[in-house]
């Protein structure tokens, strides 16, 4: 009675996961990575929307391990999450991304489903879990500094005529190159630790470890940089939009592998109750990222690339070049971290760096979305705490 008790409240709250999931690809996993590219008419609406399903979903198996058990298990201390715990704070999480979805305004789900999560936390009598709010804090505030200003010095350097602009791009492209050579998967590593191409390749050359590394990591940049070259030989235009569209490609990656946890994190405590293996987790919630991403994200997509700044491909692939580097670097550290965050400031950044002229940037816009952001944070640790006492005290 106890298993089946256990299967079923599982399946109550795996519900509420796939509905998160599908959230999640129909706003900011599902929109932000390829809208810069779509702003800059390097591919259509639609078509953004199928490819970054299938990318996310690629993501979400092979890099989501880390973001997910960070937010099935380092939130809150002292309590597991039980069922009714985690299915209350996937519904409010999940309403209020869909609030955002319908409305036009991108939700921060990372701030939603961490709120949520930390509200019924607390309803359940658990402590803070302070080391980890300030790693999670630290990220969520820098973002916007560090992503904004490094797409403003690429997009300022790239309309400089002191170095040509094809040669700027083909660094551009052996440095996306190395940080690629250096993305850990879960695949390539032993054990419950991943590795990295070139942590994986570095045995074949001999010698120490880290030199290996470094040389398989100089190869593939090099490789990256030259294939690039090759195709800005063609038309630099042409070019740009195919790196541009690759860049889209990389991100929608990277938000597979980080927005999966927030749809399956808070399932952690209870798969392992049924002795449910992650991988089979991974792939359920990254199917729900891809029917998100097929059935509402071109809505998303639409209104940051349009509403929020008139961007061309120079511009947006100073977007995303930071984006990419902010992603993997909250996958690697297993940090929630909200995509239209880093997108939205990564495009202003870009858009700042137009001449004379605040880059097309909606100041009223960017307003809301900031409220957005702290209110939905705020106002997810509150619903979900009372949420939680008030459903607990008719249930339990």
């Amino acid at each position: 009675m106890v298993e089946i008790a256990t299967l079923g409240t599982f399946l109550v709250a795996a519900l509420a996961s796939l509905f998160m999931a599908w959230a999640i690809g129909a706003g900011s996993s599902g929109s932000t990575p390829f809208a810069p590219a779509v702003g800059a008419n390097a591919i259509s609406v639609m078509r953004a929307g199928f490819l970054v399903g299938l990318l996310g979903f690629a993501g979400a198996v092979l890099q989501g391990a880390n973001v997910s058990e960070a937010v099935g298990t380092e939130l809150i201390g002292g309590v597991t999450l039980s069922s009714l715990a985690a299915t209350i704070a996937l519904l409010i999480a999940a309403g209020l991304v869909a609030i955002g979805i319908f409305t036009g305004y991108p939700i921060a789900t990372a701030f939603t489903v961490t709120g949520a999560v930390i509200g019924v936390g607390f309803a359940m009598g658990g402590d803070p879990a302070w080391a980890k709010y300030t790693e999670i804090a630290t990220l969520w505030v820098l973002t916007p500094f560090i992503g904004g200003s490094i797409a403003y010095a690429v997009a300022r350097a790239l309309r400089s005529e002191v170095v040509a602009e094809e040669y700027l791009i083909i660094v551009l492209a052996a440095v996306v190159g190395a940080i690629v050579a250096n993305i850990e998967f879960a695949l390539l590593g032993s054990g419950s630790g991943g590795e990295s191409i070139a942590q994986a390749s570095s045995g074949w050359i001999g010698g120490p470890a880290i030199a290996g590394t470094a040389a398989v990591t100089l190869v593939i940049a090099a490789l990256w940089a030259g294939a690039i070259a090759l195709d800005l030989r063609n038309g630099t235009e042409r070019g740009e939009r195919h790196f541009l569209l690759i860049l889209g490609g990389l991100v929608a990656f990277s938000a597979g592998g980080s927005q999966v946890g927030l749809a399956i994190g808070p399932l952690i405590p209870l798969s392992g109750e049924l002795d449910l293996p992650l991988i089979a987790m991974l792939v359920g919630g990254g199917f729900g990222l891809l029917l998100g991403s097929w059935t509402g994200a071109p809505r998303m997509i639409k209104a940051i690339s349009q509403d929020y700044s008139s961007l061309g491909p120079r511009r947006s692939i100073a977007a995303l070049i930071p984006s990419f580097m902010i992603a993997q670097s909250a996958v690697l550290f297993g940090i929630p971290v909200s995509f239209n965050e880093i997108i939205v400031s990564a495009i202003i950044g870009s858009g700042y760096a137009a001449a004379g002229s605040g880059g097309g940037v909606s100041g009223r816009k960017m307003g809301f979305t900031v409220l957005a952001w702290i209110g939905s944070l705020a106002g997810a640790i509150i619903v979900s705490y009372v949420g939680y006492i008030a459903v607990a005290a008719v249930i339990l």
